[in-house]
Parts: C-alpha cells; sequence; structure tokens
C-alpha cells in the first residue's frame, strides 16, 4: 500500500502518521505539502493529521480546507481513493465538505489530552475490518475542538447507513450521540477523533490503533 501524508504549516502530527503509515505498509510514505497541486500516481491512501494547521485561525481546518491540494485530495476522493483525517484532519475534512456536520468547542471548554474508551461501530470498512463489532478499545485524544455536531437528520442518515465508525464510551466533550469517528458513504473516507497514530506500538503502551492501519494494508493487497 503506496500512501500519502498533507503537511499543513501548523501540523504536529504528521511525523508521528508516517512513521504508523511506514511501520503498517513497510513503505515510506510520500509527504505532500500544502501547496502541492498533485497527488501521485499509484497513492492508495492519502492521511491528513492532527495539529493546528494556519495556527486554528477562522475555524479549525477552515484555512487548510482551501489550500491547493486539497483539491487533489478531493478528486482522489472522488475516484474512490482511501482518505484519513485524524483531529485536525477531521475538522480538515468537515470544512472541505468531503464529510458531514461540524466540530465544536468542547462542551467543557477544556482541551482534553487523554487516553479514552472507545466502542467500535462498523466493521465494513477497509479502516475498521480488523476490529469487532462492539469491541471496547482505547486511543489518545488530543483537541480543544472536537465536539461533532450535524442535525437531526444528518445524524439519522450516518447511523441508519451504518457510517459511524467509532463512539466514545463515555461522555468526553459534549460531541452528539457520542460519535468520535464517520465514514463517508462509500466508506472510503473516515474522520476520527482519536489518535490511532498514537496507538500502534508496544512502546506506546497501546496497540488498539495499529489495528486500524493494518487492516488497511491487508484490504490494499487482497484487492
Amino acid at each position: 500500500m503506496k500512501t500519502a501524508v498533507i503537511v499543513f504549516p501548523g501540523s504536529n502530527c504528521d511525523r508521528d502518521m508516517q512513521v504508523a503509515l511506514r511501520r503498517a505498509s513497510g513503505i515510506e510514505p510520500v509527504m505532500l505539502w500544502h501547496k502541492d497541486t498533485a497527488v501521485p500516481a499509484g497513492i492508495d491512501l492519502i492521511a491528513l493529521p492532527g495539529g493546528f494547521s494556519f495556527g486554528d485561525y477562522l475555524r479549525c481546518g477552515a484555512i487548510a480546507s482551501r489550500s491547493p491540494i486539497m483539491r487533489a485530495v478531493a478528486d482522489f476522493a472522488g475516484k474512490g481513493g482511501f482518505v484519513l483525517g485524524v483531529c485536525n484532519g477531521f475538522q480538515v475534512l468537515l470544512e472541505t465538505g468531503l464529510l458531514p456536520g461540524v466540530l465544536m468547542r468542547n462542551a467543557t471548554l477544556k482541551f482534553h489530552c487523554r487516553t479514552v474508551p472507545l466502542t467500535v461501530e462498523e466493521t465494513q470498512s477497509g479502516y475498521t475490518h480488523g476490529y469487532d463489532k462492539g469491541e471496547r478499545i482505547a486511543l489518545p485524544v488530543a483537541h480543544h475542538d472536537g465536539c461533532y455536531i450535524a442535525e437531526d437528520d444528518v445524524l439519522d442518515r450516518l447511523e441508519g447507513e451504518n457510517r459511524v465508525a467509532f463512539r466514545y464510551a463515555e461522555a468526553l466533550n459534549g460531541s452528539q450521540r457520542d460519535i468520535a469517528g464517520i465514514l463517508s458513504g462509500n466508506r472510503r473516507v473516515l474522520g476520527m477523533m482519536p489518535h490511532p497514530e498514537r496507538a500502534e506500538d508496544p512502546a506506546l503502551g497501546n496497540t488498539d490503533g495499529a489495528r486500524l492501519f493494518s487492516g488497511l494494508v491487508a484490504q490494499a493487497v487482497s484487492a
């Protein structure tokens, strides 16, 4: 599986994502700068990492979503490519319109930085088929604007189409229906607040995130 990581000014999890993807695939990811205008041929997955792109000015992810590379990412997703947005990357995907809804300030008005329990809600995507449905896992979070909000009809559609990938197993930030991650209609785009790349190596004390990356590799190999 060939991968790429988008780097925005203010990204601070791009190298963590690079390491996780390299470890899972055995191939060095391509690092794409926000001013690049094309995705190299042969890429299977594009990852948008966490951080504070453009200092989170205007709204989190708003400026990054207008970067030249995002037009290429949207085209890549439209052709069925896998796109993973984590934390700030999730915010960018929402601002770009690749996923529905918005991420607002945490209900506590505090920055949350700790490992939290999640439940796996869906196992039919490349991202989640390495887990068991209903399984409880733990992943780190690090966000101030992680409260997922959407209209009731959007939430109903996400749940009705089995597009909620992960939920918080305990109340955390006011996220509607405890949603921690959602999928696009074709299940090729995933946006999630928790950081799987920070839980993919025994040295980190947790490997629950590793199965997300290994599952993607397994699907790419079998495709």
